[in-house]
């Protein structure tokens, strides 16, 4: 056991930034993380996936990509997220290669680093200095990963490992506990957020002493246990009381915080799924959490990743998005023209003001239907889950690859090549050679 008193503690704490921008590939995509920005990115860690037709399955390389593409098109995840799904038909030790070349060639949106092994954490800093250039990632962070503390009161090996390679190269992380209350905290709500707040705290303040200034974002993950049958349970009372307690932690420390997310136990996008979600994503944004994992696409409790789901999701961070955005207050929201145009008894429909303000003064739904119950039965009588599956299928059809430099592109596929030829032999890494000092 390793105890800290807290003056040393929080000598260490002050030293993480208060926020910091995180880069994409496309500069219009840089993320800044911290303040009063909240950014929601994907589902993380599923080894299955889940459609309309095919029910539930083992997630392959295939799926990683196509998750990575509806990622990238979908404009209410701000950041590409990291294990978007395992792929299951390619070796647990050189998957990580195949998923970070995804992110980086089929998305241009910021993305998560590998922690599976500390090997695998130089990989993502070699292959984001590749991207961006070594000096530029030094300056701003080109990745974020989440390193988890195995709650109570441990870190393992190779969490630590990955910790102290991306301290080192000042790449941004997610200090998270990975609590279940009842089973890996007490179950009383004050001793699971204080558990919650020590464990960040230490993994911060160790990040700190190999780096002063690495970027820290500290998380929590509290789902509540069903002691009926040991699994955790989403969308409870509890955790959305210990969320807020948490942020407002954060806050005290002038820390960036991480939460979630789209939690449900559902196994499809059904009634659970939609309650239990709508209930743990709410107090996430009402909490003003910088950065929400799991935004999106979440089943089974994080074991599946949803086709439909990932849709559905979307569209309630849409009108999300929206309700952050608050009430204006200038004279054009307060709109005294309509008023004097339209008068009294008469509807505001072809007033100018209406015509200047309809496309962005309310929220618009892509999925959920609003029409008439005749029109609704002409049209095949479908539900959200059908309309979703074929939103999905349609933007992959429409899927456009974002454009690359041709010689980043070629270094990234050399240093896969080199990495697996590696992994493969069972040699040790060795550090490669640059081909292009900085970024093409």
């Amino acid at each position: 056991m390793v105890w800290i008193d807290e003056d040393t503690l929080m000598h260490f704490v002050k030293q993480a930034p208060s926020s910091f921008s995180q880069l994409a590939r496309n500069p219009a995509n840089n993320l800044l993380v911290g303040g009063r920005n909240i950014i929601f990115a994907p589902v993380y860690g599923p080894s299955y996936v889940a459609d309309f037709e095919r029910g539930r399955r083992p997630s392959t390389l295939e799926d990683f990509h196509n998750f990575a593409r509806l990622t990238y098109m979908i404009p209410e995840l701000h950041h590409a997220g990291g294990v978007l799904v395992e792929p299951n038909d390619v070796d647990m030790d050189e998957r990580h290669l195949d998923m970070l070349l995804a992110h980086i060639t089929l998305s241009d949106k910021a993305f998560t680093g590998s922690v599976t092994h500390p090997d695998h954490a130089r990989d993502t800093v070699t292959m984001a200095e590749i991207l961006f250039g070594a000096e530029t990632i030094r300056e701003n962070p080109a990745t974020l990963s989440l390193i988890s503390v195995s709650s109570p009161m441990r870190m393992d090996d190779r969490m630590l490992s990955a910790l102290e390679v991306y301290a080192q190269a000042k790449q941004a992380m997610i200090l998270a506990s990975f609590i279940i209350v009842g089973a890996m905290s007490p179950t009383t709500l004050a001793a699971t957020i204080a558990q919650q707040n020590a464990e960040s705290l230490f993994a911060i303040a160790y990040a700190q002493m190999l780096n002063p200034g690495a970027p820290c974002i500290q998380g929590s993950f509290l789902p509540t246990v069903d002691m009926r049958s040991g699994s955790p349970g989403f969308g409870a009372p509890e955790s959305s009381l210990a969320l807020y307690a948490c942020a407002q932690l954060a806050r005290r420390y002038k820390l960036p915080f991480r939460s979630g997310g789209n939690y449900t136990a559902s196994r499809i996008p059904d009634a659970q799924a939609g309650y239990e979600s709508a209930s743990s994503m709410w107090p996430a944004v009402q909490a003003g959490a910088n950065f929400i994992l799991h935004a999106a696409g979440w089943l089974e409790g994080g074991l599946i990743s949803g086709y439909e789901k990932l849709i559905l999701d979307a569209e309630m961070l849409g009108m999300m998005s929206k309700y952050v955005q608050g009430i204006g207050l200038t004279e054009e929201d307060f709109a005294w023209d309509a008023f004097a145009e339209v008068g009294p008894g008469n509807h505001f429909l072809g007033s100018a003001h209406t015509a200047r303000h309809y496309e962005t003064a309310l929220y618009h739904h892509k999925v959920f239907n609003t029409d008439n119950y005749e029109k609704w039965q002409e049209e095949g009588s479908e539900d959200t889950y059908q309309q979703a599956n074929k939103i999905w299928k349609q933007m992959l059809q429409d899927y456009e690859t974002p454009t690359l430099d041709e010689a980043i592109v070629e270094e990234l596929n050399a240093f896969v090549a080199h990495r697996r030829a590696e992994i493969r032999a069972g040699k040790p890494r060795i550090e490669w050679k640059r081909q292009n000092t900085e970024k093409a």
